[in-house]
């Protein structure tokens, strides 16, 4: 029996952004890795007592955090990352605008001139990529250039997230995007589907399975508005 095909009509929860792309056994995988597959141990149509199955995946499937130990040997795995980077304030920027001007796939530093880093801790990058809805995997996908990473290394952020498979290029060696942002101690979010959400501030909430000895892992990232901070009025003499 074929499992069911997500449905990415289903509202949001109120109060709530569900930023995490849909997943099935025909979302698109990063070149090499391992698609979703499902399989039922026990079903309830052939007597047994529940319905039961096992899934085989790669953890940087969809919506998915990176631990350092994805680059470096020796280096943090997934179970022993600092949670505080997954949960709290963060900004959208939407740079789908500046991407179009200059037909570039590339967020360079100059996309994020003007931009507050140094009060954002936590900073999505809305490209109005979907890399989960896509037929298949895109080699163009848009990504972090090395000026943008070295900008955000030096800005104390402590997470970066992006709507595409990747901080970096499909083609790039060594992921040395990835590199920069985990040598800085930067948390980083790929895969979100941000085509809903508005450039502003919200807090997010996408913590990591606690997985040892994996460098990466699935998470639910949803979003939640923050309210607006009332004009405080002068106080009259």
């Amino acid at each position: 029996m074929s499992p069911a095909v997500p449905d990415p009509t289903v509202p949001h929860p109120p109060g709530l952004i569900d930023v995490s792309p849909c997943l099935s056994t025909r979302t698109p995988v990063w070149p090499g890795d391992q698609p979703l597959s499902i399989r039922w141990t026990q079903r309830l149509v052939d007597g047994d007592t529940t319905n039961l199955s096992a899934i085989t995946l790669t953890p940087h499937l969809g919506a998915h955090a990176d631990a350092p130990l994805h680059l470096f040997d020796g280096e943090r795995d997934m179970g022993a990352v600092d949670l505080r980077p997954f949960l709290g304030p963060a900004m959208v920027v939407d740079v789908t605008g500046s991407l179009d001007v200059t037909g570039s796939r590339e967020v360079t530093a100059r996309h994020l001139a003007g931009i507050d880093l140094a009060g954002a801790e936590r900073l999505l990058l809305r490209t109005q990529s979907t890399p989960a809805a896509a037929e298949g995997f895109d080699p163009d996908t848009p990504h972090l250039a090395a000026d943008a990473a070295e900008l955000i290394a030096g800005a104390g952020l402590l997470l970066v997230g992006i709507d595409s498979p990747s901080v970096d290029a499909a083609a790039a060696a060594g992921l040395p995007v990835h590199r920069r942002l985990l040598a800085a101690g930067i948390a980083i979010l790929e895969g979100l589907d941000l085509t809903r959400v508005a450039p502003g501030r919200y807090e997010l909430i996408a913590l990591p399975l606690r997985l040892t000895g994996v460098e990466a892992s699935p998470v639910r990232a949803v979003l939640r508005p923050l309210p607006r901070r009332p004009l405080r009025r002068p106080r009259s003499g």
